[in-house]
């Protein structure tokens, strides 16, 4: 039986029909979305800030939200710590990768690698990519329905086709300009649903002081975890060192957050857009971590999973705010629509970003579509748009159908991808050695090795003990110890933390219990973005100094600032008039001339 009362489904319908109208509006006015530069980079007419709102919207999806909360009530604070990772990978992302992606001004960050490597490089990529988003789509839409259904009893098809349909309807018929505006709608709704949690949890619980010391008391806060060993699944090292990593592969070289900075009308504006989004991602980060912290201290004598109110930890928010907010008109609508409004902005910047990477990656590339006039690309885009909208409803249902495997199988393949890709777009950024040869190399040794990893049988991580002490008699399970499910954890930080609570009297896993597991399956999930990048760039390197090298030298407009100008300090400028020209524009010469100003 549904425990939303009619307030909620008012409150969940007013975010679904303000998204959609955003899209109508943006499709009413200004151009009318009737060129590739206004349907793809809004005109490069957006501000930084709407832009920064949307970084984070689409980083920080629904499983993130459930996921992150989750985090905290099973393992303890120690993951908040990625959030030094985000400080350390913001001015890298800023100032190295991103002026070369916004000097090019390409539709696709994949038409860089044809012009630094070649076709294949590029193409391989751009499937890469493709895979990595058509298979996550599904999961960010299907996993929290799930969650959310089982728990307040909203319909399941009901919401996930009601959120797909929206999606994908403002996203084909407003563009990148309503995808950006909705998004920091969208953004807004997921800090109130969160804020509404901890708000309701310092009132019933008798304030934060009270909140923190019955986490302490057990167990939940940590933060200087500092062991050098890799297996141990957070540390101090791993968060802060193979966060960075995933942070890259994310805000660096990725279609859909590098097509949003690449909206803004300046490249100092899309630098600002970067640094603004890093405090409010924390914010959100902190804040989400908090709220599991509520949801501990509410539950910490009598745990959920042991009496069977939930089965997934991305079922303890819902349960929480259905336990404590249901006597609340609309709360509970409030807190639903802020989940879906995580799943719409993951969405739709998928669809958008899938539709302009197929046109400029693979269309244009057959020579029958080159021989067609320009306005040919516009309806198509759109029409891929609308059909990439439906198939991640039908990847959903493939989901629903298949299971878990599917979503491991899905979150696995978008982790492994991240790091093969970031090495490609860094040897062509930072090496002048590096060529195609070496560069296809890396990649398929890269995506090979991480996917050996991420496919292979992992230990089930320990967690924090727990309590039936507390719970009533009709409620009390006691002498049950429920089986730790594996984790299911995305590389991209989008955290499905699937794993069940020991009840009281079960014992965490001892450092044996992983031992009959090759070493390398034992490694933390945060090294694997890492160890990807890492074999791409040495592979790359190597391969590239094998056999004949007869590749021209590297424009300086396809090298990061910092490398570019080391090069001009170290070699003589090359006044030839005959630099490659890319994009109609003398590239070459143009970055010559930047100045340290740029990046440092």
């Amino acid at each position: 039986m549904s425990l939303f009362t009619a307030a909620d489904y008012v409150v969940c319908g007013m975010m679904l029909s303000i998204s959609a109208l955003i899209g109508v509006y943006f499709a009413c006015t200004g151009g009318r979305q009737r060129s590739q530069a206004e349907y793809l980079l809004a005109d490069r007419s957006m501000g930084a800030l709407p832009v920064s709102f949307s970084l984070l919207a689409s980083f920080m999806s629904a499983i993130t939200l459930l996921g992150v909360s989750a985090e905290n009530y099973t393992y303890g604070t120690q993951f908040v710590l990625i959030n030094v990772s985000y400080v350390i990978a913001t001015p890298i992302a800023a100032h190295c990768y991103l002026p070369v992606f916004y000097r090019l001004s390409e539709y696709s960050v994949y038409q860089y690698l044809e012009y630094r490597f070649g076709t294949l490089t590029r193409m391989l990529c751009s499937m890469a990519f493709s895979l990595q988003m058509i298979l996550y789509m599904g999961v960010v839409l299907y996993a929290p329905a799930i969650a959310l259904s089982t728990v307040t009893g909203i319909s399941l098809w009901l919401s996930v086709l009601l959120v797909g349909l929206v999606c994908t309807f403002y996203s084909t018929l407003g563009g990148m300009k309503a995808v950006l505006v909705t998004d920091v709608f969208q953004t807004l709704l997921m800090f109130a649903a969160i804020f509404a949690v901890i708000a309701v949890g310092c009132v019933t619980m008798g304030g934060p002081a009270e909140i923190w010391r019955v986490a302490e008391e057990g167990g939940r806060i940590e933060f200087l975890n500092i062991s050098p060993d890799p297996t141990e699944r957070h540390t101090v090292w791993s968060l802060g060192l193979g966060g960075v990593f995933i942070y890259l592969s994310l805000y660096a070289v990725n279609q859909a957050q590098v097509q949003r900075l690449l909206s803004v009308g300046s490249l100092r504006r899309a630098q600002l857009a970067l640094w603004i989004q890093w405090p409010i991602l924390t914010c959100l980060s902190l804040s989400t971590s908090f709220a599991g912290l509520v949801v501990y201290a509410h539950y910490h004598g009598c745990d959920p999973f042991a009496t069977g109110k939930v089965k997934l930890p991305d079922q303890l928010l819902p349960r929480f705010v259905m336990d404590t907010m249901r006597d609340i008109p609309g709360l509970p609508g409030l807190f639903v629509a802020g989940i879906f409004s995580g799943s719409l902005s993951t969405v739709s910047s998928a669809v958008n970003s899938l539709a302009a990477v197929t046109v400029h990656d693979y269309v244009r590339l057959f020579p029958c579509w080159s021989q067609q006039p320009a306005e040919w690309e516009l309806p198509l885009t759109k029409l891929l748009s609308l059909g990439y909208g439906l198939l991640c409803l039908a990847v959903s249902y493939l989901v629903s159908k298949v299971g878990a495997s599917v979503l491991t199988a899905s979150l696995t393949i978008f982790g492994a991808v991240g790091g093969p890709l970031l090495g490609v777009f860094t040897l062509g950024m930072f090496s002048t050695g590096a060529n195609q040869r070496g560069a296809v190399a890396g990649l398929l040794v890269g995506l090979a090795i991480n996917l050996w990893i991420g496919f292979a049988p992992k230990p089930p991580a320990a967690t924090l003990p727990v309590t039936t002490d507390l719970c009533r008699n009709d409620t009390h399970v006691a002498g049950v110890v429920l089986p730790a499910y594996d984790d299911v954890i995305d590389g991209s930080s989008d955290v499905i933390n699937a794993t069940a609570a020991l009840v009281e009297g079960a014992s965490p896993l001892t450092d044996d219990s992983g031992s009959k597991y090759l070493y390398l399956y034992r490694l933390s999930y945060m090294w694997i973005s890492m160890i990807g990048f890492l074999v791409t760039c040495l592979v790359g390197l190597l391969v590239s100094l094998i056999g004949p090298r007869r590749s021209p030298p590297t424009p300086p407009g396809l090298l990061s600032p910092p490398v570019a100008w080391l090069r001009g300090r170290m070699e003589p400028q090359d006044s030839s008039p005959s630099r490659m020209k890319l994009n109609g524009s003398n590239v070459g010469t143009e970055m010559d001339q930047f100045e340290a100003k740029t990046w440092l």
